[in-house]
């Protein structure tokens, strides 16, 4: 027998269920079946499974009982890199979207994204017995390790995704940099410079998709990308590059926060914005609108977007495994860090 007497004042510890998994030889995906339904999985194994449950005093009967029925009324929700403003309103908006529907919600925050942390994640919730899990990963691969854990209870993604993807919903990236290098390009500019965010974020990838596309459709060249990784630092290394290239007039950041580092970095080289260099940031943080001087930027509606993925989610439950939804559209947010360029100011 396992020894479960371990926290303070040798109150015993309830085992998990990668316990379980442990002790009965299998997966925590497979003990998630047995509790669901125990004819998606053999006889031997559910009968191996149930010993060790017994054995080690798992609280099966809570768990079963909610699973079975699916009425624990809780939804689950993983999400990476909280401490960044789209991660973090998704999951709250996610939260308050639960709370209006009569669902308590349950946060799984990855300091790390991995398949070991995302399954660890999910072995979590599953012992909350989730109804369903909302999936706020961005990273390239979130889609295909999610797919890959073959979970019993329905799966909704909310970051990352494309059009018509079934169980996901997103709000369009490239159509939100679509308006922020139009905005500039229509006031005058040309080869707009792109402070991207990393390569592996489907999100970065589809705005530096419509920061292309901008250029295209109007017949011209875009200016040069430099990488960052979403934060200031990054943003203001590449503002320090930028301020040395008197050719660059307007520059696309891919968020606010690598925005304000590129400011910074412009005012210490001495280029004004938005007189020498105009800058359009994403995200519209509530501190864009105070910044030197105020962003113009792209706004998300993060609470539609938590609305719409917890529709899905339980739509799902109900069995509308192909559910969709549209895409939330962006808005541009104009404040006063863009005007046209000097040449043009000097010449209109």
């Amino acid at each position: 027998m396992v020894d479960h007497q371990a926290r303070r004042g040798g109150a015993p510890r309830s085992p998990s269920m990668a316990e379980v998994a442990a002790r009965a030889g299998v997966s925590h995906q497979t003990v998630s079946r047995v509790l669901n339904d125990a004819s998606l999985v053999k006889e031997e194994t559910r009968l191996r499974v149930l010993a060790a449950i017994e054995e080690l005093g798992y609280r099966r009967n809570y768990a079963a009982r909610l699973l079975a029925t699916n009425r624990s009324r809780r939804i689950g929700i993983v999400s990476a890199h909280l401490a960044l403003y789209g991660p973090s309103m998704i999951a709250t908006a996610v939260q308050e979207a639960g709370q209006a529907e009569g669902y308590g919600v349950s946060l799984e925050g990855l300091t790390v994204f991995s398949p070991d942390a995302l399954g660890g994640a999910v072995d979590r919730l599953s012992e909350l017995a989730v109804e369903a899990i909302v999936v706020a990963v961005a990273h390239r691969e979130a889609a295909e390790m999610t797919r890959s854990l073959r979970l019993a209870v329905p799966v909704v993604m909310v970051q990352g995704v494309d059009a018509g993807q079934p169980l996901a919903a997103g709000i369009d990236q490239e159509a939100g940099a679509l308006l922020a290098v139009g905005h500039l390009l229509d006031l005058g500019h040309r080869h707009v410079a792109h402070v991207s965010g990393p390569r592996d974020w489907v999100e970065a990838d589809h705005r530096r998709d419509g920061w292309r596309q901008a250029h295209e459709v109007r017949g011209m060249l875009p200016g040069s990308e430099l990488d960052g990784d979403w934060s200031a630092a990054s943003g203001y290394r590449a503002g320090l590059k930028i301020a040395d290239d008197r050719d660059v007039t307007a520059v696309f950041a891919g968020n606010d926060q690598m925005a304000l580092g590129l400011m910074r970095a412009l005012h210490e080289r001495g280029r004004r914005v938005p007189e020498d260099i105009s800058v359009v940031g994403y995200d519209d943080v509530p501190e864009s609108a105070f910044y030197w001087p105020a962003l113009t930027t792209v706004t998300q509606d993060f609470s539609e977007l938590g609305r719409r993925a917890l529709g899905l989610a339980l739509a799902a439950v109900r069995g509308e495994e192909d559910a969709t939804v549209e895409q939330i559209e962006p808005t541009l947010t104009v404040r006063a860090s863009t005007a046209p360029p000097a040449a043009a100011g000097a010449t209109g």
